[in-house]
């Protein structure tokens, strides 16, 4: 098997491994109506362990996803979107140029009508 050419580490990596597990995505589906308790998280997932919502917490806490403040015995987890938002400026925001760019031009051609295609309109109206 070839040997893939691995590039320097990016500041964005644990970002792209946190959004890439299902149950941390649907943890920042939660966070993103309102902050939460842990429990309220845990309570959430029945299908999973107080320990496995935990370390998924602490993957996104990791990765700057989700902020934790304490108050007394609680811990709030809010959603940081910031991570996100570079990711889509660094990764969607130069793409999305590039096809606007396309869909304008194959629009354009679209809409232009061809000889052949004005020809066949002009020969539908001489018969009737």
């Amino acid at each position: 098997m070839p040997k893939m050419a691995s590039g320097p580490k990016d500041k964005l990596d644990p970002v792209w491994k946190a959004l890439s597990d299902p149950t941390r995505r649907s943890v920042l589906d939660l966070l993103r109506d309102r902050p939460r308790t842990t429990t309220e998280i845990v309570d959430a997932f029945p299908h999973l362990t107080r320990f496995g919502v935990m370390k998924h917490l602490d993957t996104l806490r990791e990765a700057g996803l989700v902020h934790t403040r304490e108050e007394g015995r609680q811990r709030f987890n809010s959603l940081n979107v910031f991570p996100i938002r570079q990711i889509y400026e660094r990764w969607v925001s130069p793409f999305q140029e590039v096809w606007s760019s396309h869909l304008l031009v194959i629009k354009e051609f679209a809409e232009q009508e061809s000889p052949a295609a004005k020809q066949s309109v002009s020969r539908k109206r001489n018969k009737s």
